[in-house]
């Protein structure tokens, strides 16, 4: 016990005196992951509305495929990027390897099944009475891609801090990818690994309680979104 309470003393330290190190792989986490989530949600939203609301012939297999990349390995992942953005890869000319938006693309892929599934899943809970409402009213595709996706927020809200939290733990992408740089691509995630593999427990439970508080700052943050809509 007295080993742990030692770690979360020096811990605190750490994070009250602004350790650089501490602090250069919160913000490469922090940079990548949001990166990663704002592409997510881009192309995820729309793809979820229309796998939700519309049925189609293979409706079934292709939702059955979306739900098993839910559990898509992240050291798998961090292969496929890997070999693409390599030098003899397709992509090897943009210089992605060993980058924070070299990380963001592979979390972006993890996280896009996730935003895909949850807001189908959203969607395809409403009431089929609100499409046909909207368009008696004369609403366009814009429009009802919109209502619906208001209507469906609260799942959607929670599709993002799901695919969030997804991205913000993974390992094997950052550490694949990125090749956990010191003072560059270095993550919260790899940097634990890392640092108590040094015998350096104190570091990683510094970036542990980080990485807490930010999946508590987004419940809580969840949370206060939903009553002030209600």
């Amino acid at each position: 016990m007295e080993f742990l309470l030692d770690g979360f003393v020096q811990a605190i330290i750490l994070l009250v005196h602004l350790d650089p190190e501490t602090y250069s792989a919160i913000r490469a986490t922090l940079w990548s992951s949001s990166a990663a989530m704002a592409v997510s949600l881009v192309l995820g939203l729309p793809a979820g509305f229309w796998l939700g609301y519309h049925n189609f012939y293979g409706k079934h297999a292709l939702r059955t495929v979306v739900d098993t990349l839910l559990s898509l390995p992240t050291v798998l992942v961090g292969l496929i990027v890997y070999a693409f953005i390599s030098r003899q890869g397709p992509l090897g000319e943009m210089g992605l390897l060993f980058t924070l938006p070299g990380i963001a693309v592979g979390q972006a892929i993890l996280a896009w099944p996730v935003v895909v599934a949850l807001t189908a899943t959203a969607v395809e809970s409403m009431d089929r009475q609100l499409s046909i409402t909207l368009r008696s009213l004369g609403a366009d595709r814009r429009q009802l891609l919109l209502s619906t996706l208001w209507e469906a927020r609260f799942g959607i809200l929670a599709a993002g801090v799901t695919a969030y939290g997804r991205v913000m733990t993974e390992v094997g992408i950052s550490m694949m990818v990125g090749g956990n740089i010191k003072w560059a691509t270095r993550t919260m995630t790899t940097a634990i690994a890392l640092e108590t593999n040094k015998g350096m427990f104190a570091t990683g439970v510094a970036l542990g309680l980080v990485l807490l508080a930010i999946a508590f700052a987004v419940n809580v943050s969840l949370s206060f979104l939903r009553r002030q809509v209600r």
